[in-house]
């Protein structure tokens, strides 16, 4: 698959890296975490967003993804996808609306091991260096990008200035005990400006930041 660039496209879906580079394709790293700082649990005790969800928050995350926009994966989040998707029924949770949805927007893979067919409506498989392949779709890209997971590869893009906004919904729970896949674990320093927030279903909190490469 191949993109056309496209200069003349709404400021909204358009950023700079730097001060008089080219504009390019905003891109949003989304991840879900607990209050301290894991994506996931080691136990299925917990259950899907820590069994926190509301309608307000499954309302909002279907808005989020109703728009024309790309999703960006790893090779190991696709697989995660892929998997809880064939094992699920159409009333899990993993099938909610938004994921759906998710699942239907094209999608780029950055994966040296993959290869095509994959079982994803819209996918490409690319292989290379994520900053490299990112920062050619940041320049190419028609629609703005968007990561959901994908923490490594998305850390590595956050200190190589290429993630324009950073979106992190926290659910109310501590997982000190069963927490895994720790969302900062390794990462640079930066420093975050925020620009949104908002409270869903009374205690789920979304905050969504401009992030910083921290200089001494």
């Amino acid at each position: 698959m191949s993109y056309a660039p496209c200069p003349g496209l709404d400021p909204q879906t358009r950023s700079t890296i730097h001060q008089g580079e080219i504009m390019t394709a905003t891109y949003t790293f989304d991840v879900f975490t607990s209050l301290d700082g894991f994506g996931g649990v080691a136990t299925d005790d917990w259950g899907g967003y820590w069994g926190k969800q509301g309608p307000e928050l499954l309302d909002h995350r279907l808005g989020l993804y109703r728009s024309e926009q790309r999703m960006v994966f790893g090779a190991n989040t696709y697989r995660a996808f892929a998997q809880m998707l064939a094992a699920s029924s159409e009333e899990s949770e993993v099938r909610d609306p938004w994921v759906t949805r998710m699942r239907h927007l094209p999608a780029t893979i950055v994966s040296t091991t993959l290869e095509g067919p994959l079982d994803w409506p819209d996918a490409t498989v690319v292989s290379g260096d994520a900053v490299e392949v990112v920062a050619r779709l940041k320049e190419e890209s028609d629609v703005p990008l968007r990561s959901h997971g994908s923490l490594s590869m998305n850390r590595a893009l956050m200190a190589a200035g290429l993630v324009d906004r950073l979106q992190v919904t926290i659910f109310p729970v501590i997982t000190g005990q069963t927490g895994d896949d720790p969302i900062f674990r390794g990462a640079a320093d930066f420093d975050l400006e925020l620009i949104e927030s908002r409270t869903l279903d009374a205690d789920i909190t979304e905050l969504v930041y401009r992030p910083r490469l921290h200089r001494a």
